[in-house]
């Protein structure tokens, strides 16, 4: 997304259905997240659905209005945020973000999320490798155990995040990962309804760009594999549709070997296979490596073999 593209935030002091606005938190290609308290002063995290380039702020600074051409996509993208809300109230878990509220006003929707403090793996990735150190492998073990232990309960709902990155993943002060932002509204967004992608390259599966394979659990799982590479280069890894035409990824085994298990590297080259019958079919699969069990993940040599 674009600086041009972004449409004001609703003003600090701001009441939406009993919780009063205090900042914007974030902005992203389909969403405002904003700082509020509730009735009783307690701070949330409310989530509006603003897509950029399909909506417009209204006159009076608060209601959103599509654009006419993308009324249609704009409502179909509403209806999936709005469920993605009601699937996520019933999830319970540690590690999942906790949807306390949703709602429709202004012409959107919102949801009503807890609020948490601490920083994303993003942010303090960036900020080791800056100071010249290497994320260490234990803590990067911990964090995706937990997780993954996150995750499997979202698949266990039939839902998929398809947008896990470094960035969807805050780290509360205990260090403990909270899985933020679910793309439940880019995938009714559906492909080229916008003016921005929805998904993100280096992060999203092949079959999220055009593969023509079907989308399952497979497909966060690649995303994984991108987050934890990602973690260790300080950039996101070859965009998957490049990699189709033609792969120039340095495999994890390779680029890292000795400064790593091998196991951990592996299993990186394993979310990471382009064909998605290839890479593991459940989280499952990766937490039981995660957590040091021995399993024939792929041949050790396959980084070597023509592409």
């Amino acid at each position: 997304m674009t600086n041009q593209q972004e449409q004001p935030p609703l003003a600090a002091g701001t009441l939406l259905e009993g919780y009063r606005i205090e900042r914007k938190l974030s902005q992203g290609g389909f969403s405002v997240v904003y700082l509020a308290r509730d009735a009783v002063g307690k701070p949330v995290a409310i989530k509006e659905y603003l897509p950029a380039g399909m909506a417009l702020r209204g006159a009076d600074a608060a209601t959103i209005e599509a654009r006419g051409e993308h009324q249609a996509v704009f409502n179909t993208g509403m209806k999936c945020f709005f469920d993605e809300g009601r699937l996520l109230a019933g999830i319970d878990h540690p590690n999942v973000v906790r949807v306390s509220n949703f709602f429709r006003a202004n012409g959107t929707a919102y949801l009503v999320m807890r609020y948490e403090e601490g920083e994303t793996l993003k942010d303090h990735a960036r900020r080791l490798l800056e100071r010249g150190e290497a994320i260490p492998e234990d803590f990067l073990r911990e964090v995706f155990v937990r997780l993954l232990a996150g995750l499997r309960e979202v698949h266990a709902r039939k839902l998929l995040h398809l947008d896990i990155k470094p960035a969807n993943i805050y780290l509360r002060r205990d260090g403990h990962p909270v899985l933020l932002d679910f793309g439940a509204a880019r995938q009714g967004l559906g492909p080229g309804a916008g003016t921005n992608p929805v998904f993100t390259p280096g992060f999203a599966a092949p079959e999220q760009q055009g593969s023509n394979e079907p989308l399952g659990p497979w497909t966060d799982i690649y995303s994984v594999g991108a987050s934890l590479y990602d973690c260790l280069a300080g950039d996101a890894p070859q965009p998957a549709d490049l990699r189709r035409l033609k792969d120039e990824l340095a495999p994890a085994q390779r680029r890292w070997g000795g400064c790593y298990s091998l196991q951990l590297l592996e299993l990186i080259d394993w979310c990471l296979m382009l064909p998605a019958a290839q890479r593991p079919q459940s989280v499952f699969a990766l937490q039981k490596v995660l957590n040091g069990e021995q399993l024939d993940l792929v041949d050790p040599a396959w980084f070597d073999k023509p592409k």
